[in-house]
């Protein structure tokens, strides 16, 4: 079977430095974050992480015209739902890849939910947390690494396939 897997590199600068925004099967993944395979994306802000959504995820999604978010100070658990997300195909949760309290939320999503679709990466983030604890064990992907690079494919993949069989 021919891997499907493909990827383009185009440069962008952040304030921190250079990082590569990596194009597997017909999504983009920037390599300066970790991704979980609840589809949201970690990036490391000091002693916090930001989270949010990937290009996966909006894409399956559609049209983003609803999210809920969780109050700052609100302590979240590892695998409970926090986010609640509206679109003109479904309503679905996020969960929470890490417990810790939540310390800020992206209050532009609430009158503007379409920055999800628009801007996923950047405009469209979700929470900033405070974890009590960030090991990036098993179920997460650092695209920086060769072996979790060919993993996530293979994940995505396996998704996609769940979801044509779903119909």
């Amino acid at each position: 079977m021919e891997s499907v897997f493909r990827y383009a590199l185009s440069l962008s600068q952040n304030g921190i430095g250079v990082w590569v925004i990596m194009k597997i099967l017909d999504f983009e993944f920037p390599s300066d974050r970790i991704y979980d395979r609840e589809h949201c994306w970690i990036k490391m802000e000091g002693e916090c992480v930001r989270i949010g959504i990937t290009d996966f995820f909006q894409k399956l999604a559609n049209e983003i015209v609803f999210v809920e978010l969780p109050a700052t100070g609100r302590v979240l658990e590892a695998g409970k739902p926090f986010v609640s997300i509206e679109s003109g195909k479904w309503v679905g949760r996020v969960v929470a890849s890490f417990s810790g309290a939540v310390v800020g939320a992206n209050d532009e999503l609430r009158d503007f939910p379409y920055l999800l679709n628009d801007s996923a990466y950047d405009e469209g983030w979700l929470i900033d947390l405070n974890p009590s604890d960030t090991d990036f064990g098993d179920g997460f992907f650092d695209l920086n690494d060769p072996g979790q690079l060919k993993g996530f494919e293979d994940f995505l993949v396996a998704e996609q396939e769940k979801i044509a069989k779903m119909g």
